[in-house]
């Protein structure tokens, strides 16, 4: 007798519940009561919370989670083929660009490439400690043999962060400009930054060769734009009333307030937007690498699997001092915007 069997003979519910009974499969606890040589349909102990599967052992009726399960994941593949027709051509210019950058970041031999980067770092940044630190950082990735997956790495960051700000920026101004888009983005938003990173991955795998990047890249997007979609959606619209008030009585246009007030003003909080991006971007890389993305967290997951633990070590030791370079950096270029926004 199951624990729930009160409530449907109470109201009268048993012939209803015996005509549209179906035999399901088995819950894992009947699987394991089968196993042990004990009756499945037994039931024993405390009264269970009235879940699907505790109803449905009362009410064959009444369906069991694993019918929910494998109902999602019928709509699904049914909708795969259709959604492949859509997002496979929109989707492969990613493909390229994530392909071309890693080309682009390995072929180029090391001496013409780190003093490009190096120059990079010090026109961003301006820091004389910043770019020391960076310089000596790629010294040491180089004198450890991590030079290569490095860069394979920094190749992905790069193009990854690069759509992220230039999707993201332009629908935080929209979100900005418009509350009623703003109330519809921010559940979006939310789902995005709380999904756990490897559930990005379930999707994509279905839709997408694994051996494509862009299954990669766009699982890497989606879970970096988030913050720079926020902070300049939250920058613009702290830019100080008054000052609005003032371009308006100068008869400026909306294009105008944008681009010579607003964006300006906001740019601090769009930079900090940016480095959040970047973080999250080389963090979601190494997760990834269960998808064929090169670099870094490739040598980590081999640490894993073949419990090479200084391997692992080494590999995550890099992606720290990756972290560290593309945080200081960007900070630096951050401190830049706010010293000028301060002197003027």
């Amino acid at each position: 007798m199951a624990h729930y069997d009160f409530v449907f003979d109470g109201l009268g519910l048993r012939d209803w519940c015996d005509e549209g009974a179906s035999d399901g499969p088995m819950t894992m606890e009947q699987l394991m009561a089968q196993a042990r040589g004990e009756d499945p349909a037994a039931t024993s102990g405390p009264l269970p919370f009235p879940s699907l599967d505790s109803l449905h052992q009362s009410c064959g009726a009444i369906p069991q989670t694993r019918e929910m399960t494998a109902w999602l994941e019928r709509s699904f593949l049914d909708a795969k083929d259709t959604l492949k027709v859509v997002l496979d051509p929109a989707t492969q210019p990613l493909s390229w660009m994530l392909d071309n950058a890693l080309w682009i970041f390995t072929a180029t031999p090391w001496w013409i490439l780190l003093p490009i980067l190096i120059a990079l770092t010090w026109f961003v940044s301006r820091s004389r400690p910043v770019t020391i630190f960076v310089a000596l950082s790629f010294v040491f990735l180089g004198a450890i043999d991590h030079l290569d997956v490095a860069i394979q790495t920094l190749a992905i960051i790069f193009v990854c962060t690069s759509l992220c700000v230039l999707f993201g920026v332009p629908i935080g101004i929209a979100m900005s400009k418009s509350d009623r888009l703003q109330r519809s983005v921010i559940p979006v938003l939310d789902l995005l930054q709380t999904l756990p990173t490897f559930v990005y991955l379930i999707p994509l795998i279905f839709l997408f060769s694994v051996t494509e990047s862009k299954l990669y890249g766009i699982a890497i997007i989606l879970y970096a734009m988030v913050p720079v979609i926020r902070l300049t959606d939250l920058g613009i619209r702290l830019v100080d009333k008054d000052v609005i008030e003032a371009a308006n009585a100068f008869g400026m246009s909306n294009r105008q307030k944008l681009f010579g007030v607003e964006i300006p003003l906001a740019l601090p909080n769009i930079m900090a937007g940016v480095n959040q991006t970047i973080m999250m971007s080389l963090a979601m890389v190494v997760i990834a690498s269960l998808v064929s993305a090169p670099g870094l967290g490739v040598l980590v997951l081999r640490g894993i699997r073949n419990l090479e633990i200084g391997v692992g070590l080494i590999a995550g030791l890099g992606i720290v001092l990756l972290a560290v370079m593309l945080d200081r950096t960007s900070k630096a270029a951050l401190d830049r915007v706010d010293v000028s926004r301060s002197s003027r």
